[in-house]
């Protein structure tokens, strides 16, 4: 690798525009690898980042649904993927999200997305030690305690992109499900989370998959992703009213709305369970009638980030899946790294499901 410094988009303050920014590459330490970042894509948490709806520190390099190639490691304990296979240059890989210490007791009791000394790509201040932190870059440091897949080429960069994020945590949010095969599910919303849900549901064996969403428009490709009924928002809100149920065994909150947490309960059939998994924001608190919980032996369940298995899963499961379900067409545009603001316009005017962000261009 010859490359000295890097490009990097910087975030200071929300609602103000990005700055493009060189930094020196980092002396890699014991464990650490430095990848080139082939392509990124803008989550709906990068988003709100920007727009000052959740809190970040600043300045950072956001980004976190990261593909790239391995281009250089550390020659003292040099770092290996989740397999046990030692990292080398050129490897193609993904990551988790969030790299955790493995020690403490939250990591201990398997809950290393919630470790005491979490770091998390592309939710880092650019004062650390490193401020190759992010997906908006040419270059990102890989620190100790990531669980890294390597891929091969099966997939595409379009298609495997968001495994970091959106793929893994809908993994995370089906593994804690159990057996979904003849099952039915229940998904609001229809954007990345939502249409990757209902894939991956139908992988798993469910065989009823509803989708709700507020826009007829949203709801229209839903089908190409394994849904076997849509409903529109409108006409469910309708449906208590009357009495009526959908009687699932599992309702998925994707979208982050309050209302639509306590929809999934109502719809809920007995020993059913909701899982929450869209209010990443803070929002309006949900009405719960406990004696319904405890009659009707429901489940409530919260799902933030995910666990190296899940990571693997996701792959799994696109790489089995890509040809079946059109990942890719959910990248609906994609820029260069010097056009970032642009990008970022149009994710927030368009509400694509995916913006995608080309650092090598």
């Amino acid at each position: 690798m010859t490359a000295s410094t890097s490009r990097a988009v910087v975030f200071r303050v929300a609602g103000q525009p990005l700055q493009l920014e060189e930094f020196p590459l980092p002396e890699l330490k014991p464990r650490e690898a430095l990848v080139r970042v082939d392509f990124c894509t803008l989550c709906g948490s990068d988003l709100h980042s920007m727009l000052g709806h959740r809190r970040v520190p600043t300045p950072s390099v956001l980004g976190h649904e990261i593909v790239g190639c391995v281009a250089s490691v550390s020659t003292e304990q040099t770092p290996a993927d989740v397999t046990g296979r030692t990292l080398a240059v050129g490897d193609r890989v993904v990551w988790s999200v969030a790299a955790c210490c493995g020690e403490c007791d939250r990591c201990r009791r398997g809950l290393t997305q919630k470790c005491r000394q979490l770091f998390k790509y592309g939710h880092e201040s650019t004062d650390s030690r490193s401020p190759l932190s992010g997906g908006l870059a040419e270059f990102c440091l890989l620190v100790p305690g990531t669980a890294v897949v390597t891929l091969d080429e099966t997939l595409s960069d379009r298609e495997v992109c968001p495994v970091s994020c959106a793929t893994a945590t809908v993994a995370e949010t089906l593994r804690g499900c159990g057996e979904l095969d003849g099952r039915s599910v229940l998904i609001f919303g229809a954007g990345m989370l939502g249409l990757t849900a209902a894939a991956m549901s139908r992988w798993l064996g469910a065989s009823r998959v509803i989708i709700c969403d507020l826009a007829a428009e949203r709801l229209a490709r839903v089908r190409d992703f394994g849904a076997s009924e849509t409903i529109l928002w409108s006409d469910l809100e309708s449906q208590p009213t009357t009495g009526a149920s959908l009687d699932v065994d599992f309702a998925l909150e994707m979208s982050g709305s309050s209302d639509a947490a306590a929809a999934g309960l109502q719809h809920l059939a007995t020993g059913g369970e909701l899982v929450l998994v869209g209010a990443v924001s803070p929002t309006p608190a949900v009405p719960i009638e406990p004696e319904q919980i405890v009659r009707r032996l429901l489940r409530i369940r919260g799902v933030h980030n995910y666990t190296p298995q899940s990571l693997q899963q996701a792959v799994r499961f696109l790489t089995e899946t890509h040809h079946e379900f059109p990942f890719s067409d959910l990248i609906e545009q994609t820029f260069p790294l010097s056009r970032i603001n642009e990008a970022i316009a149009c994710a927030v005017e368009s509400r694509a499901c995916r913006i995608g962000i080309d650092p090598r261009k």
